[in-house]
């Protein structure tokens, strides 16, 4: 699977809320870094913020823009109360092995009625 299609259907999953399905995205040593947070390391990690995201609000990846240069995926997006964000996504050997996400988390965490610790 190429970098663009690996992202397409991460997204797909995302938007699902399945975090499981998610996880299985990324390298068993996968980074996950949000500017907002700390990095979050390793597969499990990552599917354990998942389901603690998911179980707290239902959110929703539009697409923007989609950009590879592989091995760099770029993702460009918003959801349904029209925020935006942007991730870079590093892929090796048909995994995410870093992920980087920048979004304006007090906007998001207002929208949701979230605290904004949450992210």
């Amino acid at each position: 699977m190429k970098a663009r299609e690996l992202i397409t259907s991460w997204i797909a999953a995302y938007n699902e809320g399945n975090a499981e399905t998610l996880a299985a995205f990324y390298h068993e040593e996968a980074v996950n870094d949000r500017i907002s947070s700390s990095a979050v390391k390793g597969r499990k990690a990552i599917e354990q913020l998942y389901e603690e995201e998911f179980a707290t609000a239902r959110m929703h990846c539009e697409i923007e823009h989609l950009h590879e240069d592989t091995p760099w995926v770029i993702l460009e997006w918003k959801d349904a109360f029209g925020l935006r964000g942007c991730v870079f996504f590093h892929i090796t050997d048909g995994k995410i092995r870093h992920q980087r996400s920048y979004w304006d988390t007090l906007s998001y965490a207002r929208s949701y009625n979230l605290p904004s610790s949450i992210h």
